[in-house]
C-alpha cells in the first residue's frame, strides 16, 4: 500500500509507493495556525493519520463542495468575487482520521470530527506557504493526481520535520 508523508515546515506531501520508494513530492499549504490537534484551534494536526473517505472521484477540475457534498458548480474567479472569503474546497477531497487516541483521535482532538480534509483550492498561488484553516491545500491538478493513487486505509503521517 502507499503511503502520505506530510512536512509541515517545508509545506510539502510526500508519496511513497510500497516498497517505500519516494514517487512524488507536491508542495501544499497547511494551517496559518500553525500544528496542534485541539478542536476549533484550525490548527493542522500531527501523528499518524489514514485516509478515511475519498470524494469526488470523477467530478471535473474545480468541483465545489460543500459539506462534503459537490454543488454542481465550477470555481471561477466570478463565482469568488460573489463569496468573498469563502474557504473553498475543489477538485477532491481526502478525509483524514487520526490513529492515535488522545492525541488526535476521539474526543476534543478527533481530526476525521475536526473535518480535517486534503483538497483543493481556488488560492493556489500561495500553495507552498502555510495559511489554511486546518486542511492540507494542494493544487488541485496535483489532487487529482494523488487522489488516484491512494485508497481508504493509506497512512498518512504528519510531522514538523
Amino acid at each position: 500500500m502507499a503511503r502520505v508523508r506530510i512536512s509541515l515546515p517545508r509545506q510539502s506531501l510526500q508519496l511513497f509507493d510500497d516498497a517505500g520508494h519516494l514517487q512524488k513530492e507536491y508542495a501544499v499549504s497547511t494551517s496559518k495556525n500553525g500544528a496542534g490537534e485541539q478542536c476549533d484551534s484550525d490548527c493542522t494536526p500531527r501523528g499518524k493519520h489514514i485516509i478515511r473517505s475519498k470524494i469526488g472521484a470523477g467530478l471535473p477540475l474545480n468541483a465545489v463542495f460543500v459539506g462534503r457534498r459537490p454543488t454542481g458548480e465550477v470555481y471561477a474567479s466570478e463565482l469568488g468575487a460573489r463569496h468573498p472569503g469563502r474557504d473553498w474546497i475543489l477538485t477532491r477531497i481526502l478525509w483524514l482520521s487520526g490513529c492515535e487516541p488522545g492525541f488526535n483521535r476521539l474526543r476534543r482532538v478527533d481530526t476525521m470530527r475536526r473535518f480535517i480534509y486534503i483538497h483543493g483550492t481556488s488560492d493556489e498561488q500561495r500553495i507552498g506557504s502555510a495559511v489554511s484553516h486546518g486542511c492540507i491545500r494542494m493544487l488541485n491538478r496535483d489532487l487529482v493526481e494523488l487522489f488516484d493513487a491512494v485508497s481508504p486505509g493509506t497512512p498518512v503521517d504528519i510531522t514538523e520535520t
